[in-house]
């Protein structure tokens, strides 16, 4: 069987969803990795930290030689068994470390020592995570971009999810986007969301398409931050409004912050997910007590601990639809009508769903 060569094929690697072996310390892949690499690190974090001192200290040479005192005897067969079976699970993947260089040659040699030829990325993640920074302002700059633009409830991230031509922001910040938004498991580091965005829309523009719909974001998801040329291109973009009655739109917050934010937490949480859960939406509200005011706060609480209360004690979640009807109409309304006069797109379409989505196809 022919040998496959070392490569620096990033768009390929990427594009095919190529399994990596990242080959860093746990630290570094932590900080940020790529949506199809798995950690399997040469040294721990501890590791690393003693062979760069001895590198600062004494040179490459001593450094090289303690780096392969620490992974030794059992340490190293327990990794290259991991390496192995990585190798073995995933033929056609790749090995990588920061620069493509020390690490994940040793790990190569390791492996050939082993009778598995394993090809490795070079260049490393420096270069790659470098490909997807100058690939993403590439891809926004060729994107026909279209906001779902609309107030809270009216269902824009249920309209993006019914596009085909469209990438879900929130889905890849693992956040919804508003004060409740956050769910239980945490969000991506920042690079990581980079990282996952840039190819999602390279993916999207080598499929031949040149519209992309994405939902109408502030600055901010949650507490990542999306990336200034995309944050500017959205500014200028196109919009479709959507627009659905108030009591439509309470079903729709009811949905995604009572039921499913509720079987979220208890999924994570087993017994204690409901009161976590209840605690939590408390807690978000007590961040905008004060631009609600004192008072409206109070009121809202109020009526939010009466809602849990009555899905807790007969599973109704009824009580809900009065807290959240007001938070939309006194809180979340005003703020998104301040917010569309900022935007400089031209509007192309209002209407609801059903009439939205007609539109897009058409």
């Amino acid at each position: 069987m022919s040998v496959r060569p070392d490569t620096s094929d990033y768009r390929s690697l990427f594009l095919a969803d190529t399994p990596l072996m990242d080959t860093r310390a746990p630290l570094e892949f932590a900080r940020g990795a790529f949506p199809s690499a798995t950690s399997l690190p040469l040294m721990s974090d501890e590791e690393r930290a003693q062979v760069g001192t001895c590198y600062k200290q004494q040179g490459q040479e001593t450094a090289i030689a303690l780096g392969h005192r620490l992974v030794s005897g059992e340490v190293r067969a327990q990794r290259l068994q991991r390496w192995c079976e990585f190798a073995r699970h995933h033929p056609q993947g790749y090995v990588y470390c920061f620069r493509g260089g020390l690490r994940s040659q040793t790990v190569q040699q390791w492996l050939r020592e082993q009778g598995i030829d394993y090809p490795l990325v070079r260049g490393g993640y420096k270069a790659m995570r470098r490909f997807l920074i100058e690939e993403l302002e590439r891809s926004v700059k060729a994107a026909r971009l279209v906001l779902v633009s609309g107030k809270t409830g009216t269902g824009k991230t249920r309209v993006i999810a019914s596009l085909t031509d469209s990438i879900d922001l929130e889905g890849l910040a693992n956040h919804r986007g508003s004060t409740f938004g956050q769910l239980p498991l945490p969000q991506p580091s920042q690079v990581d969301f980079e990282n996952a965005l840039s190819i999602a829309m390279m993916k999207h523009l080598s499929s031949g398409e040149g519209r992309l719909f994405l939902e109408d974001e502030g600055r901010l998801i949650g507490r990542l931050y999306l990336p200034e040329i995309l944050r500017e291109a959205m500014a200028l973009a196109p919009m479709l409004v959507l627009e659905q009655s108030i009591d439509e739109r309470v079903d729709v917050v009811l949905e995604d912050y009572i039921v499913d934010l509720g079987q979220r937490y208890q999924q994570v949480h087993g017994e204690e997910g409901a009161l976590l859960h209840a605690q939590k939406l408390q807690a978000d509200l007590q961040r905008i007590r004060k631009r609600l005011g004192g008072e409206r706060y109070q009121l809202v609480s109020k009526w939010m601990a009466v809602g849990f209360e009555q899905q807790h004690s007969s599973g109704d979640i009824g009580g809900h639809r009065q807290w959240i009807a007001f938070l939309l109409q006194h809180y979340y309304d005003p703020m998104y009508e301040y917010q569309l006069q900022q935007r400089a797109g031209e509007v192309l379409f209002r209407g609801n769903r059903q009439a939205l989505l007609q539109w897009a196809a058409a």
